[in-house]
This record gives structure tokens, sequence and C-alpha cells, in this order.
């Protein structure tokens, strides 16, 4: 199915202030009136007159419902956010694109057992200007001063830094 982009007013794309490099892959209206917009290297969020940029690498993961057409983000720092899509094909075409970009901005990633049966991930992500860097995502509700933790976190780290080549 080919990617379905919607041609964005000049006012509209104004406001994603795109940086060198970045170009517009899919736009839609939300079923609020609110602006996304896929680009290369972020996600853009027009509402009003405020504008939401936020970088790939900021998205732990999204979920559909394909039910009730609503994406649910889950950012690295553990909040969500829900966009509600309208009822139509171009919905599809968005949640795709979103789903390439979050995937291409992980090079490697490691889940973690963490002490008390919680679970992490630490990974590898490219940021926006291609530069790798190291996150843990998932351990929101860790204390990551107990040694444990993050004895095993550090170790996980090592891991993932010697699988793609950084310095430890």
């Amino acid at each position: 199915m080919p990617v379905l982009r919607r041609r964005l007013l000049p006012a509209q794309r104004a406001r994603l202030e795109l940086r060198p490099g970045d170009r517009v892959l899919a736009a839609l209206t939300l079923a609020d009136g609110t602006e996304a917009v896929a680009t290369r290297r972020a996600l853009h969020v027009l509402s009003g007159d405020a504008t939401a940029r936020s970088p790939w690498s900021d998205v732990e993961h999204g979920s559909l419902d394909a039910e009730t057409r609503v994406l649910t983000v889950t950012w690295v720092w553990g909040t969500t956010s829900r966009l509600e899509f309208p009822d139509d094909r171009s919905a599809y075409a968005f949640t795709q694109t979103f789903k390439e970009r979050v995937q291409q901005s992980v090079v490697h990633a490691r889940p973690v057992s963490l002490p008390g049966g919680g679970r992490a991930s630490v990974a590898v992500r490219r940021d926006e200007d291609g530069e790798l860097f190291v996150q843990v995502m998932g351990a929101t509700e860790t204390d990551l001063q107990d040694p444990a933790a993050a004895l095993a976190l550090d170790a996980a780290e090592r891991q993932v830094r010697e699988t793609v080549g950084l310095p430890a």
C-alpha cells in the first residue's frame, strides 16, 4: 500500500521549523482537529497555536487500538499520549510511518530483568542527527539507586555498547 501524504499548508509547514535534511513523510488531521505530522526526524503535533516536536528517540513505542483508532504513544520517560485518528485510510499510512521511524531510531536493544520482577530495556538509539546514544526504557518504577538494579542495567549497557562498537 502506498504511503498517503497530505500536503501541508504553507503556514502549517512553517510551524514545523524543519531542520536541514528533514522532510514531511505523513500528515493528517486527528479527530479533535489537531494536526499530526511525521517527518524523518521527529513527530510534530500542531494544536491551536502550540507546536510540540518530539524526536523519534523520545518514543518508546506506540500501540494502535484498531477499534477506537487511538494510537497510544508511550514516551521513554513513562508517560503516554493519545492520538485519535479519523476514520479514513490516512490513519493506516500514518501509523505505518510512525512505526518505521521509531524502529529506525533503535539500533540494538536488550531486555533486562530487574529485582522485584521489573523489566527494562537498554537500547542504543539514533538521535535525530544520527548520533548513537544509550537509553534505558521501561524502568520508571524501579529504584535505580538499588545496587542490584544498577548492576543489571550497567551490565546490559556494557553489552549493548560492545555489540554496536561504542566505547564503554
